[in-house]
Formats: C-alpha cells, sequence, structure tokens
C-alpha cells in the first residue's frame, strides 16, 4: 500500500452524504487521517477528541461517528470541537479493524518523540496529527482507544490534576498516573488538560457506549476547562510493563505443553478484572524462569522477583497485584507487553 505520510484531510461540518449510512461506510471513504472539525457556540474554544492511533481500536471512530449523525437532534456543542481520526490505512485492511498498525509499518502511538521525520514516514504523520492538535489551542484532548484485551475501562494521563481526574469522570471511574515514556500522544505538550481512555474490549458494545457517552457529554458541557466531576475516581499510581526478553517464545493455553519460552494462560483477560492475589497462577515458563521477562521500573531495574515468582515451571504472582490490558492477542503481546500491573500495597 502507497502511503502519503505528508497528507492530512480536513472536513467542515461533513453532510449526511458524506458521513454515510454508518461508521465502516465512512471510514471506507476516508484515504488518511482525516480532521473533522465541528461549529460550536464559543468560537474562541475548541475540544479535542482524537481516535484510531490503533487500527484495531474502533470505539472511539463508533462513538464520534454516532455523534456526528445525530449532531442535529443535539444541542450546539458549547465549543468547537474537533476530531482526528489517525490509522486510517491500517484500519481498513482486511479484515477491518484487525491490524494494530500496517505489517512493516510503525506503531505510530510509539513515534510521537521521534524526530527522524526525513527517514521514518511515521513520525512525519505523528507531528501532523499533533500540529492538528496545537493549531486550534484547544481547552482539552482525550485519545480514544480500547483495551488490548477484554476489560473495564479506564483512563491514563501523565500528570493528574483535578481537571483530569473530573474529564475521566465522564467516561469511567479509575484513572491511571503513568511514568512511562513510549513516543505516545499522550506525553506530548497541549497546555491543557489530557487524558487517553481505554473504552474496554474492541468488540464490546459497551466500550463504544463509554466512548459515546463520555464524548457528548464533554461536547455539551457548559463549564470552560473546570469541569464539575461526574463520580469519584480512583487513582492507581505508575504501572509497570511486563515483556518478554528478546527472542522469547510465547503461547498460550490451558496446560502446559513445554514449549520453549513463555506459555500464558488462555483465560488471561479474566485478570483485567478485580485483584489478583498472591499466588495467582499465571501461566508456565521454562527452565529460564524469570529470566523470560523484563519487569522495569522507574529507574532503570528490573524487579520482575519483587512481582513475580516461579515455583517449579509455573508462573505466580508474588504480592497481590492489580493487572491491565491483560490480551491473548499475540501479535500486541510480543510487540507492546503482556500487560501492565501495579502492587495492591504500593
Amino acid at each position: 500500500m502507497d502511503i502519503d505520510f505528508d497528507e492530512i484531510t480536513y472536513l467542515k461540518n461533513p453532510s449526511p452524504l458524506v458521513l454515510k449510512a454508518d461508521y465502516i461506510q465512512f471510514l471506507m471513504t476516508l484515504t488518511g487521517p482525516t480532521v473533522i472539525d465541528i461549529t460550536g457556540d464559543d468560537e474562541d474554544k475548541c475540544r479535542v477528541f482524537t481516535t484510531l492511533l490503533h487500527g484495531d481500536e474502533p470505539s472511539g471512530l463508533i462513538a464520534m461517528h454516532r455523534w456526528l449523525t445525530a449532531h442535529d437532534k443535539l444541542p450546539v456543542p458549547t465549543t468547537h470541537v474537533r476530531f482526528i481520526i489517525c490509522s486510517v490505512e491500517a484500519a481498513t485492511m482486511s479484515p477491518i479493524f484487525s491490524r494494530r498498525y500496517l505489517d512493516g509499518g510503525k506503531d505510530i502511538n510509539r513515534c510521537f518523540s521521534d524526530d527522524d521525520t526525513e527517514n521514518c514516514g511515521f513520525c512525519r504523520r505523528a507531528l501532523l496529527i499533533e500540529q492538528a492538535i496545537k493549531e486550534v489551542t484547544p481547552e482539552i484532548v482525550v485519545d480514544l482507544h480500547n483495551c488490548a484485551g477484554s476489560g473495564p475501562a479506564f483512563a491514563v494521563a501523565p500528570i493528574i490534576t483535578p481537571e483530569t481526574l473530573s474529564i475521566t469522570s465522564y467516561f469511567c471511574q479509575t484513572i491511571i498516573l503513568s511514568g512511562l515514556q513510549l513516543g505516545t500522544l499522550m506525553e506530548q505538550k497541549f497546555d491543557c488538560p489530557m487524558i487517553t481512555v481505554k473504552c474496554g474490549g474492541s468488540t464490546d458494545e459497551q466500550s463504544h457506549h463509554v466512548a459515546y457517552e463520555g464524548l457528548k457529554q464533554l461536547t455539551l458541557n457548559k463549564e470552560s476547562k473546570n469541569f464539575q466531576q461526574n463520580r469519584s475516581v480512583d487513582i492507581i499510581y505508575k504501572p509497570l510493563r511486563l515483556v518478554l526478553k528478546p527472542n522469547t517464545g510465547l503461547s498460550y493455553g490451558d496446560h502446559d505443553e513445554g514449549f520453549t519460552g513463555v506459555c500464558i494462560k488462555s483465560n488471561i483477560e479474566q485478570l483485567n478484572y478485580g485483584i489478583s492475589r498472591e499466588d495467582q497462577m499465571l501461566g508456565w515458563v521454562d527452565d529460564k524462569g524469570l529470566n523470560n521477562f523484563e519487569l522495569i521500573n522507574e529507574h532503570g531495574n528490573n524487579v520482575i522477583s519483587d512481582y513475580f515468582s516461579c515455583q517449579k515451571n509455573i508462573l505466580r504472582c508474588a504480592v497481590d497485584l492489580r493487572i491491565f490490558m491483560a490480551t491473548d492477542k499475540k501479535a500486541i503481546a510480543l510487540n507492546d507487553c503482556l500487560f501492565y500491573v501495579v502492587k495492591m500495597n504500593g
């Protein structure tokens, strides 16, 4: 597929003819990253929502399309609204919404801090998206995603403020304070509150509803930045990423097959709900044991043995843990991480 990394399309107040009958038809008409501007009451202010940074996370697009096609039935938004649809080419690869990013390409949500725009087309695209946000001087930015596996919605932010807590409360009741530096959109400076929302599993209707309801309420909210908090929000501090060391084999199963590397339980996504207690079984490992993994803390140290144990060849939780974004999708686990984790005792 030939990609023009320097192109971004702008649409203003698109008509029903442009929006098509459903979100899939609309998506298939797009040729690349697309900015949609909607006129609101206050012409001097703008609220920005991004989606499809990952092509297999459709809830934000579904919510945006629902909002756009219901626009004439809703009150006029309080401010201008800018929607940015990012990885269109990955999302439209057959089967639709099956690719996080293009085969042989790069995860654009790891390219926002990369200055190699001369040699990296995805870095240039990231810069275009960043510029499309900055040019409207937004009062809030919300980046809509799905979880890698099935699980409840939660938000992520690099800074926790009363504003980020309030914005989060329109989508979910948990926010994670992230100290990770991965080159994501969330890490960029926009001089306004910004959160990433993981709306839940990509095929769950509830995830699409979470995205739509939060989007609708924030576009119609009469407050300026200082939004009234919609519900109480729990804060989870600085999770770590459990990753496999390079060239480590990975499989999923219901019992130990004796493969080289790591075998994770096939129902691992169930651990995204609630607490994983000490001695909770997670899978099986070969004779390398915990040396198959890295769990790097903010000081750059591998603290795997503080969180997990290996008894014989069984991988277990060493303490009570809260696990996020556990997935049984092998490609995501290998290219990103197995899951995120925090200790329940801090």
